[in-house]
C-alpha cells in the first residue's frame, strides 16, 4: 500500500486528488492539509511513502515544505509538486528542492497514479532532457574545483562509472548509453546504481543536476568516447 499524503490550499482541488486516489486499491491518502507548516507536521507524523505538495500555499509554500521534508533524517519520503503554472523557474526550484517530480494540476488522472506509483518506487518523473533543458537555462557553474581532470565532488566515482555518468546527465537512457559506450545495459545499470550510491543521489534527476553544478558535463559536450 502507497501512503500519501496531499497539500494544496484549494478545497476543491485536494477533495477531486483525494477521490482519485482512493479510488485505487494500492493507494492510501492518510492525511491532507492546506499549508506547507501542516503538511511537514504531518508528514512527521504518519511517515508517507509520498507527499504531494502544492508549490504555491498561504504561509509555507510548497518549496519550503519539500525542503523541509527532504532534509529530515526521520524521513524516507518522496515529494512530488502540483503546480498550475508550467514555469521553468518552478520546476528547478522543485527539483533543487530534491523533489522527485512536478506534475501540473490539469494533468490526467492516469498521470497523477503514475507519478505517485513511480515516486513511491523511488524513480524520478521527469525526463532527463527535460532536466537537462532546466539546469542548462538556470544553474550558474562555478569555477570547477579539478582533481585529476574531474571535479572533485566525482572523485569517488571510477574511469568507466564517470563515462556512464556523462551519458546519464546528457539526458541518454540505459540503452543510450550501452550503445554509446559498446557496453552491456545490465553493465549500465550496475555502474548506475553505484554512481548514485556514491555521490548520495536519489535518483537520476538529482544526478543531470550535480553533473551540471559540477561544471562536470556543459551544454553541447560530445558523446563520451568509448575506447
Amino acid at each position: 500500500m502507497i501512503r500519501v499524503i496531499l497539500a494544496d490550499d484549494q478545497e476543491l482541488v485536494r477533495a477531486g486528488l483525494r477521490m482519485i486516489l482512493e479510488a485505487q486499491p494500492d493507494i492510501e491518502v492518510v492525511a491532507d492539509t492546506a499549508d506547507g507548516e501542516s503538511a511537514v507536521r504531518e508528514t512527521l507524523h504518519h511517515r508517507p511513502d509520498v507527499v504531494l505538495l502544492d508549490v504555491q500555499m498561504p504561509g509555507t509554500g510548497g518549496l519550503e515544505a519539500a525542503r523541509r521534508i527532504l532534509a529530515s533524517p526521520r524521513l524516507d519520503a518522496r515529494v512530488v509538486m502540483l503546480t498550475t503554472f508550467d514555469l521553468d523557474e518552478y520546476l528547478y526550484a522543485a527539483l533543487s528542492a530534491g523533489a522527485s517530480g512536478f506534475l501540473l494540476k490539469s494533468s490526467p488522472r492516469a498521470h497523477l497514479l503514475h507519478a505517485v506509483r513511480t515516486a513511491a518506487a523511488g524513480e524520478a518523473l521527469l525526463d532527463p532532457s527535460l532536466t537537462r533543458r532546466l539546469v542548462e537555462r538556470y544553474v550558474r557553474r562555478p569555477p570547477v574545483d579539478v582533481t585529476g581532470g574531474v571535479p572533485a565532488r566525482l572523485a569517488a566515482l571510477t574511469s568507466r562509472e564517470l563515462d556512464v555518468f556523462r551519458g546519464l546527465v546528457r539526458g541518454r537512457s540505459n540503452a543510450e548509453i550501452a550503445a554509446d559506450l559498446f557496453l552491456a545495459e545490465t553493465t549500465v545499470k550496475t555502474h548506475v546504481a553505484a554512481g548514485l550510491r556514491k555521490l548520495n543521489l536519489r535518483d537520476r534527476v538529482q544526478a543531470v543536476i550535480l553533473g551540471y553544478e559540477s561544471g562536470f558535463v556543459q551544454p553541447g559536450d560530445p558523446a563520451p568516447d568509448p575506447s
